[in-house]
């Protein structure tokens, strides 16, 4: 899609895609208006097959699989033994194969980590991100898409349809909807507080602290690496850090760069780093917004720099998560779909 007239390609970590196809603005209130499609071909394609592959994911990863019903769509994470992400899978199962995608640039060590795991297990395990890749058409249900669809996989994904499709139907795609870039996809993902791992992570990030103990983990399933972490912050901690959502000074010409510290602007402790940029971009309606990883000690009320750009916090993740507590996450700002149907 980088062929189609306007486009302009995106930096990391979404190179070879387009960044937009000369206005990022009315792509985003095209997307909030009707059915888009947006090119997610840099996202990692893998597929799962043989008897034992629903057991034997269910046993790696933090998600319930053992009886994922075909069609269904879930996220899932592979952890490091210490209960850091290192991982975030969405997948689906079509009876014969569990078909994967994964944030850009991680299938190959994704794959790696499996194929080392599979012992005397039916299972094989393929990247397919050479041939096949990733498109989202916004606003649309993975269901009805799917009947008419030539896709090789359709999953139900939190802003609508995920397809994984060759290139052929990629093009019937584009002259079938309109065309937005990855920068309205991002925008709306950042209004919507939901966490992109690898972008607003860390190598030490845990799953309480960025939402994702209601998505992507189920509590009550056997055993898997990085399980003891998840249990002990359920059941008697608190995660050290929590996601927050940033309102940025609009007077500033400039977003904060990814990986930037967060300081308290009052000054306080000194101008110490408290948290860093993760996510950054320009919506519609909200203007500069930004998502950041801070100590869960922060108040939820302090005012924030963000690379030195004002910030006022919007609490994603609660400072009690952890220990029975739920997982609050506020969406209420999120602008939905003209058709009715919830995006999340």
């Amino acid at each position: 899609m980088l062929d189609l007239a306007g486009a302009v390609e995106a930096d990391w970590p979404d190179e070879g895609v387009a960044a937009h196809y000369g206005d990022p603005m009315r792509e985003q209130r095209v997307m909030s208006e009707q059915p888009t499609l947006v090119d997610r071909t840099n996202r990692g394609v893998l597929t799962v097959t043989g008897p034992d592959r629903l057991s034997w994911l269910h046993s790696l990863t933090s998600q319930h699989l053992e009886r994922l019903a075909p069609g269904s769509t879930v996220q899932a994470l592979v952890l490091s033994p210490q209960g850091h992400v290192e991982h975030h899978l969405t997948l689906t199962d079509d009876g014969t194969s569990t078909w994967i995608h994964v944030e850009p640039h991680t299938a190959q060590a994704l794959a790696e980590y499996l194929n080392s795991m599979r012992f005397m297990l039916r299972v094989e395990v393929e990247d397919l991100s050479d041939a096949l890749g990733v498109v989202t058409i916004t606003g649309a249900d993975a269901a009805t898409v799917a009947e008419g669809a030539d896709a090789r996989a359709v999953m139900q994904g939190p802003f609508g349809a995920d397809l994984i499709v060759d290139a052929d139907a990629m093009g019937k795609l584009a002259a079938a909807y309109p065309v937005a870039g990855i920068w309205a996809f991002e925008a709306a993902r950042i209004a919507a507080h939901i966490p992109r791992p690898g972008l607003d992570t860390d190598h030490r990030t845990l799953p309480h602290e960025i939402g994702l103990i209601e998505t992507a983990v189920h509590l009550n399933k056997g055993c898997y690496r990085g399980q003891e972490t998840v249990a002990r912050i359920q059941n008697v901690g608190r995660p050290p850090r929590r996601l927050v959502f940033l309102h940025l000074d609009g007077s500033v010409d400039r977003l904060p760069a990814h990986g930037a510290a967060i300081t308290a602007e009052d000054g306080a402790a000194g101008g110490a780093e408290i948290g860093f940029v993760g996510s950054a971009g320009r919506h519609f309606e909200l203007g500069p917004i930004g998502l950041g990883l801070v100590k869960r000690t922060v108040p939820a009320d302090a005012a924030l720099l963000a690379d030195g750009v004002a910030a006022a916090q919007e609490v994603i993740v609660s400072p009690d998560a952890g220990a029975n507590v739920k997982v609050t996450l506020r969406r209420d700002s999120v602008p939905q779909p003209p058709s009715g149907r919830k995006m999340l």
